[in-house]
């Protein structure tokens, strides 16, 4: 069984989110992007990600759907998110599909998203598996295969499809076009979808891109829009509280002269849960290694 590294970023957590928020609208955009037997309607849900029985953080996958209820028409969908290039997961995903398979009794495959063009071309390679015709070559999302969607209406059309095209075409030169069609097409769907469409957008963009979906947000046209700015407020006073929290710890560990490994730094500065922090904050005097925090 392959045990991989996992690090969840914002980014990553919101791609996942987009692509399991509304499993009609990850319908549409499936449908759209690849040649994939599912049911133009019917059942979906959420299933579990976790694929094996004794230790599931060691074969968990981003995500997973299964579409249909009938033997016939059932399909498992695994879902995954690569910022970067990983050769493990060249291991790992063989064995998602295979699992899903033994567990659901129906055919799957794996869909990654690829936010930036490099790593979607390696993960578009074909990954031998060493048994005589039997080669995996991962559905990918990426710029090259999502449109440039810059009106509004055709953006309304796949909601599912227009939230990711944000992500993959970040980088475009009419990108501010892009975030304008998609704010506009949210408002024709439900206020609560809309906006964490909007906050998972958030997430999963970075730099310049993200400050332009902000300044498209910040205008306040739509009504969902407005709660997602009143959320950011409150997000920000919390983020403050957060903030404080991690520098006491790393305070405190210096303070104590224990040496914190740059693995343990980033995990405490990336976590914004202020109950973990108060844990940590409880347990930091009596340590005497970084990573007995994290038990």
């Amino acid at each position: 069984m392959i045990t991989a590294r996992r690090s969840v970023t914002p980014q990553h957590e919101g791609i996942n989110k987009i692509l399991t928020l509304d499993l009609a609208h990850t319908r549409q955009l499936l449908l759209a992007l690849f040649d994939l037997p599912i049911a133009k309607s019917g059942a979906a849900r959420l299933a579990s990600p976790d694929f094996s029985e004794a230790d599931p953080g060691v074969c968990r996958a981003d995500g997973a759907i299964l579409y249909g209820e009938k033997k016939d028409d059932k399909l498992g969908v695994i879902v995954e998110t690569q910022r970067a290039e990983d050769e493990t997961k060249r291991y790992a995903w063989l064995e998602y599909i295979a699992n899903m398979r033994a567990r659901e009794k129906c055919p799957a495959c794996l869909v990654v998203i690829c936010p930036k063009g490099r790593v979607a071309k390696w993960a578009s390679g074909e990954i031998s598996t060493g048994h005589p015709g039997l080669v995996l070559k991962p559905l990918v999302i990426h710029e090259g295969n999502t449109p440039v969607i810059t009106d509004a209406r055709q953006a309304a059309e796949n909601i599912g499809l227009a939230v990711v095209s944000v992500v993959t075409q970040s980088e475009h030169p009419r990108f501010n076009e892009i975030t304008a069609a998609v704010q506009a097409a949210l408002d024709t769907i439900d206020r609560e979808t809309a906006y964490r469409y909007a906050r998972y957008i958030t997430l999963s963009l970075e730099g310049d891109s993200q400050e332009e979906w902000g300044r498209g947000m910040s205008t306040k046209t739509y009504p969902y829009q407005g709660e997602y700015a009143e959320s950011l407020k409150a997000e920000g006073k919390a983020e403050g509280k957060a903030e404080g929290k991690v520098s006491a710890v790393l305070k405190i560990l210096d303070a104590r002269g224990i040496a914190v490994s740059q693995e343990a730094r980033e995990r405490i500065m990336d976590c914004r849960d202020e109950a973990v922090l108060d844990e940590w904050l409880g347990r930091v005097a009596k340590v005497e290694v970084a990573e007995e925090l994290f038990l």
